[in-house]
């Protein structure tokens, strides 16, 4: 019972073929491909993978770009599934005002942090969680103990902070710089300045769930990004991979009644 999942963002597709549906499943496979490059899947990366028996994928990047996916994807006999947020799932509940408005990639990385966190500390009482991805956009993420998502922040990555400021300042044109303490040029204050940002808006978000929930979360980080910011984080936190396929396969796990 193959699984293929797939998680789509803004600027690339990333894949990974697992021998079946449930996390710590074997990886097969796996592969990453920027947008414009998804016409040639079928006919490069997937063209001598074994069929799969189910697929799961997240996508934020738009309807355009989920059909050119599903076209690629009709070199298998199976229909899609696309992971969307719900008021709960696997676990997880949802308290965003509009639970169906909650972005699908925020959800998913929601879902596997928590399955990792039970799993990663079985014989304990369940903890609350801050979860971080830092991609184009950079989102941060705060669920209780119980597993109910409290709400999360929104901020620009790097790429769009520089370009923002550099669209809005005259003359501003710089290469990127180096994290210090103290930046003595322009291009380390840039590069120094948005990675102070995102650390200090996950360290404000540590301290509202340990406020609130009167116990130290368990902080997981994820995203393309998330290794430019691991030197600067000044909250203990544990850098994964990827946490929207642990969630893509832990909802599989619950939909097609899989046992760990």
């Amino acid at each position: 019972m193959t699984f293929l999942a797939l998680d789509v963002g803004n600027t690339r597709l990333k894949w990974a073929l697992y021998d079946k549906p449930t996390p710590g499943a074997q990886l097969l496979g796996h592969g990453a491909v920027f947008l414009e490059n998804i016409d040639r899947l079928s006919d490069e990366d997937w063209r001598h993978l074994p069929e799969p028996t189910h697929m799961l994928g997240c996508i934020v990047a738009g309807e355009a770009i989920r059909r050119r996916v599903e076209e690629q994807l009709e070199l298998w006999d199976f229909t899609p599934h696309w992971a969307v947020s719900s008021a709960a799932e696997a676990g997880l509940i949802n308290g965003y005002d509009h639970p169906t408005r909650l972005g699908a990639d925020r959800w998913v990385a929601m879902v596997g942090a928590r399955a990792r966190m039970l799993r990663q500390f079985p014989n304990m009482q369940p903890r609350p969680l801050v979860v971080v991805m830092v991609g184009t956009a950079v989102t941060v993420e705060a669920i209780d103990a119980q597993g109910k998502f409290l709400g999360g922040i929104i901020l620009p990555g790097h790429g769009i902070m520089l370009r923002a400021l550099e669209s809005g300042t005259a003359g501003l044109r710089v290469p990127t710089g180096e994290v210090c303490e103290f930046p003595t040029n322009t291009s380390d204050a840039l590069t120094s300045g948005g990675t102070f940002a995102i650390a200090g808006a996950v360290e404000r978000m540590v301290q509202h769930v340990r406020q609130h929930c009167a116990t130290e979360p368990v902080c997981y980080m994820t995203g393309g990004a998330g290794w430019k910011m691991a030197p600067s984080m000044s909250v203990k936190f544990e850098l994964i991979d990827n946490l929207i396929f642990d969630g893509l396969l832990e909802i599989a796990r619950h939909r097609l009644g899989q046992t760990l």
